[in-house]
């Protein structure tokens, strides 16, 4: 008779991101403000979101994935990604856009539970639609309307599609 032992297989999602050469270097004082901008706080040396993972081997702190200039006004906005199951469940991920203001000052343009892939459609401003990946088929793609990204329309590997209820 053979034995069925259960065993438990973490996967951490890997951001696929593009390559796009060396990022522009925030200074130490503009990742802060950043992290800042987007709900972060740093505890124990790491910068957190309000997620309050219990310390699960799946758990990664924030981080800055990406800085360019997405919308094409000369300044920089930041993709930072936090990880876990814990917060961001099957998707295991979530992330924040943040950008710098023609004051200095940093915005936070939108958040999601889900991997971002920006696209080459655009919204409002020039800002660049972002699908949301995760688990599934069928993803949201938000649009920058000028005033917030909202959800735009569904597609799969650049088509449309409806979600299923």
């Amino acid at each position: 008779m053979r034995r069925i032992v259960p065993c438990l297989i973490l996967i951490t999602p890997v951001l696929a991101l593009p390559a796009l050469g060396a990022p522009p270097a925030l200074s130490s004082a503009e990742q802060a403000a950043a992290f800042k901008a987007a709900g972060f706080s740093q505890r124990g040396g790491h910068w957190r979101s309000g997620c309050d993972d219990p310390g699960t081997p799946s758990y990664t702190p924030g981080q800055i994935a990406q800085v360019r200039d997405l919308n094409g006004d000369g300044r920089p906005e930041a993709l930072i990604t936090e990880g876990g199951t814990y917060c961001y469940g099957m998707s295991g991920s979530g992330f924040s856009l943040v950008s710098q203001q023609a004051d200095g000052s940093w915005r936070l343009m939108t958040s999601a539970i889900g991997l971002p892939d920006f696209l080459a459609s655009r919204g409002a401003g020039g800002w660049p639609d972002i699908q949301v990946g995760g688990p599934g088929f069928c993803f949201p793609v938000m649009r920058w309307d000028g005033k917030a990204y909202a959800l735009h329309r569904h597609e799969y590997e650049g088509k449309r599609c409806k979600m299923r209820r």
